[in-house]
């Protein structure tokens, strides 16, 4: 019985080596890497008039590809509704999920998938007109509320009115667009999902995004995270590393702009991280200059957030929980060695 034992846990190992290496593997026979994102949410991963993705979620991938194949181009973009989301991930249509999907126990345990690390803080909120003269969620008491399906937002507001003793009808929508455009043409007195997603919504469908508010309050904590497939750790460790490189590459003050200029510097963490000692790319079968690959070629994590939903984008939204951990934020990168 014991020698089965033993036998059978050899067995494991060897399927679990197998395992490890089949998504690299298949990426690279592929010449691209897959990244399912959503079908359109300005900000985070949408197509611009030219039919180019641009995005805080898209920038992600973008960076993976560059890990892998020192190209961040050679990634093709998965448009997938919050449906299909998981279950795209579960079957190998994509390699990597990046699409606004909230870190949580049930999907992490539950959908035998593995989240990386955040990379946007945030959390449930609610949108309203500016002429409603509405303060607070609880002044909206009897009002209906538009959201999306397949979320876990219609929850979030059934837990939040019950705890507060008020009433909140829901008028739930299959895409969070829908729900949008539900809202905006006035059959709802409030659009609530995810405060990115609501300021995403307010600058590209409406005319005069002045006209409307985010409430202050947040009703649930949202980690929006990328995420892979359980059973492949070799994979789960490129996209974690990949990301923690440009967290990283920010607290150091590596943009893609003055990268090269680390070329000669005498900190032994900067060069591990940008490849030039350490031989940090092997763990994860990468060549050495992974990380410096992602970094020149998408930015740093600042770079990336600026451009994308920071204050000179059309959400303008400010750094809050995305800042780094030394500058009042949750960014945190564990050391590079």
């Amino acid at each position: 019985m014991r020698l089965l034992a033993l036998a059978l846990l050899g067995f494991a190992a060897i399927s679990g080596a197998d395992a490890s290496a089949a998504t690299i593997d298949t990426v690279r026979a592929r010449g691209q890497l897959l990244c399912g994102v959503s079908s359109g949410l300005p900000g985070f991963s949408a197509p611009d008039e030219r039919g180019a993705w641009k995005g805080l979620d898209v920038d992600v991938c973008r960076a993976v590809a560059a890990a892998v194949f020192g190209d961040a181009t050679k990634v093709r973009f998965v448009p997938l509704s919050t449906q299909q989301r998981i279950t795209a991930l579960q079957t190998g249509e994509v390699d990597v999920l990046s699409r606004n999907l909230t870190w949580t126990m049930g999907r992490d345990a539950g959908n035998s998938i593995n989240f990386g690390p955040t990379v946007y803080y945030d959390g449930q909120g609610f949108l309203v007109k500016k002429s409603a003269n509405v303060t607070s969620i609880k002044s909206l008491n009897g009002a209906t509320v538009c959201t999306g399906s397949g979320t876990t937002n219609d929850q979030n507001i059934a837990d939040y009115a019950r705890a507060n003793g008020i009433s909140l009808r829901t008028l739930t929508t299959e895409k969070e667009e829908d729900g949008a455009h539900a809202f905006f043409g006035g059959r709802c007195d409030a659009l609530s999902a995810d405060a990115s997603q609501l300021a995403s919504f307010r600058a590209s469908m409406v005319k005069n995004p002045d006209d409307y508010v985010i409430l202050p309050e947040l009703i649930s904590k949202e980690p929006l995270t990328p995420a892979v497939r359980h059973g492949d750790d070799q994979w789960f460790d490129i996209l974690k590393w990949t990301v923690f490189a440009l967290i990283q590459a920010e607290e150091s003050g590596v943009t893609s702009a003055n990268i090269d200029s680390f070329a000669k510097t005498t900190s032994p963490e900067l060069q591990r991280l940008l490849g030039y000692t350490g031989s940090m790319g092997k763990p994860l079968g990468l060549e050495d200059g992974w990380a410096r690959n992602a970094i020149k070629q998408v930015g740093n994590y600042g770079e990336i957030y600026e451009r994308n939903v920071g204050k000179g984008s059309a959400l303008k939204l400010d750094r809050g929980l995305n800042a780094q951990w030394n500058k009042g934020g949750l960014l945190y990168a564990p050391p590079i060695r």
